[in-house]
């Protein structure tokens, strides 16, 4: 019989010699933020609030979805089992595109074997950020040089999400496409708030 499941494990002492799945982002790819207005883009945060921040803040971690739909959930469904948003959150927040203009090598905790292979579990993407984050620098510093984490999204596992160590910020090609309130975005975002049976407070 096996123990019930508990807190994730540490990093394991022979990490560096096990062989991680990789995944690469291949230039030319783009990925998306939906980050706060009053900050840049390419926000390589160290605030150690989010999941695979450093530890001791000694290295920043830029958060980013596959798609604009992953960048809405993860960042407007933080309060699980509340499906709104207001228009005034929304308003604060802008999309960008991020075309990567080289290629990145991932590790990938998404597909089949992922986690297996480091001797991880689920457990990495909803439990302690602590454990998450110790995890983060060790997976760093993999004699592989991952440019990033590849992961599925905490609020929609269907989607995928990168944390992507700090690095050249002209490694990206950014370009802003504004609030997703913004009259460009109106179809976009009445697509996402569907599709999540989420409502627009205030609209």
């Amino acid at each position: 019989m096996t123990d019930k499941p508990g807190e994730h494990p540490e990093p394991h002492a022979d990490l560096a010699g096990r062989s991680p799945l990789l995944y690469t982002l291949e230039e030319g790819t783009a990925v998306y933020r939906l980050y706060r207005a009053d900050r840049d883009a390419l926000y390589f945060g160290r605030t150690g609030d989010n999941r695979f921040d450093a530890p001791d803040g000694s290295f920043g971690v830029l958060y980013a979805g596959e798609d604009e739909y992953c960048c809405f959930i993860e960042t407007c469904g933080q309060v699980t089992g509340v499906p709104s948003v207001s228009g005034a959150y929304l308003d604060q927040r802008h999309l960008a595109e991020m075309k990567v203009m080289e290629s990145m090598k991932m590790i990938d905790l998404s597909a089949s074997g992922g986690l297996a292979r480091i001797g991880a579990d689920g457990r990495l993407m909803d439990g302690s950020h602590a454990v998450a984050q110790r995890w983060s620098a060790a997976l760093r510093n993999h004699p592989t040089k991952p440019a990033g984490i590849l992961y599925r999204a905490r609020h929609d596992p269907a989607k995928l999400a990168f944390a992507i160590f700090e690095c050249p910020r002209n490694v990206f090609r950014t370009t802003s496409r504004g609030s997703l309130r913004d009259p460009r975005n109106v179809k976009l975002l009445g697509e996402i708030l569907d599709h999540y049976k989420f409502g627009l407070i205030d609209p």
